[in-house]
């Protein structure tokens, strides 16, 4: 029998078997051979490997530039480049909500598997669960991800020194005003179209050009404001950034215009900043251009000693003022 809709039963038993080898395994693991194994076993390879984890619930499953599938596969893959790592491994775990529409699941684990086609990551290994109507919203997925670290390369948040540049890979606030212009039906926002993608390639070209690099974040909720406050309070300095350098999309800037939000608040999932040596700067952007993802990259600010707000904002007029990690409330479901 061909499956429509999600029932509970396919959360076990049989019924498991069925959804795993009707839908999952087809899309998710196309050469998988049949084998029910309780974990994958991988070759670690040589040297650093980086490993991490995330979940994602975003609210609709579906936005201009993308689905929680491709969502859930960027993001973690994104955290490994943005330690030096080259992403390898994939494991991916899935909350479905009785009644979801068995068309729109395969729509999202197809997205989610090419997003892994295109940076070479195996999806290694996986879980799924089913929960009753209402309990779930569609679909939750959690990724944990596994990357070979570059020989040489040591990143951390806590390595910003005094008169280093900080760099933006690309424009921001786009993810964020998309998701918002699709939840609440904002027709004045509506060409907003979200930059999630893999970023593999820049922090890669980057870190090539730039092995000196020191810190690379990927600016996702809370966007640049909190990575960058963060790395402040990480590396015990303080970050100033000039408004007019900073890529705002009219339609990104108009929004928070409209709504009051900061655009520097606004989560990304294509964009990321990164910490330089100054006279590593135009060498960086160079090697950024190269990558259609980052063409737009720009220098934005540079790293002082520490005062007395951790990231502040230099205005048109030359006024400055601080920047603050946004609250948690301001736009929840993004991710």
């Amino acid at each position: 029998m061909t499956i429509d809709r999600i029932e509970l039963s396919h959360g076990s038993g049989k019924g498991l078997q069925e959804l795993l080898g009707e839908i999952i395994f087809p899309v998710l693991a196309s050469d998988h051979t049949g084998a029910f194994e309780d974990a994958a076993v991988i070759s670690p390879g040589c040297g650093k490997i980086a490993f991490t984890t995330d979940s994602f619930v975003v609210n609709p499953l579906e936005f201009p530039g993308g689905d929680i599938g491709k969502l859930a596969a960027c993001g973690t893959i994104n955290d490994l480049a943005m330690m030096g790592a080259v992403p390898t491994h994939l494991a991916v775990s899935l909350i479905l909500e009785e009644d979801l529409d068995a068309g729109l699941l395969r729509k999202i684990l197809k997205s989610l598997k090419d997003m892994c086609a295109l940076t070479n990551v195996a999806i290694s290994c996986g879980d799924t669960k089913v929960v009753e109507k209402g309990k779930a919203d569609g679909i939750f997925i959690t990724t944990a991800g596994i990357g070979s670290v570059h020989e040489g390369i040591n990143l951390s948040a806590g390595f910003a020194r005094k008169n280093d540049t900080i760099i933006i890979s690309g424009p921001v606030g786009l993810h964020g005003i998309a998701i918002l212009a699709q939840r609440k039906n904002l027709g004045f926002a509506s060409s907003a179209v979200s930059d999630c993608a893999p970023l593999h390639e820049p922090a890669l070209a980057l870190l090539e050009a730039v092995p000196e690099t020191r810190v690379m974040r990927d600016a996702t909720r809370g966007g640049c404001a909190t990575v960058l406050n963060e790395i402040a309070a990480d590396s015990g300095v303080t970050i100033r950034l000039k408004k007019t350098d900073i890529p705002v999309p009219q339609v990104v800037e108009s929004a928070c215009a409209f709504l009051g939000f900061d655009p520097l608040q606004i989560a990304n999932e294509g964009t990321f900043a990164a910490v330089v040596p100054s006279d590593m700067a135009q060498k960086a952007l160079e090697a950024l251009y190269s990558c259609p993802q980052s063409k737009n990259a720009a220098i934005i600010g540079k790293v002082e000693n520490k005062g007395r707000f951790p990231l502040v904002l230099e205005t048109e007029v030359g006024g400055t003022r601080p920047v603050e990690i946004p609250p948690g409330r301001l736009l929840p479901r993004i991710c």
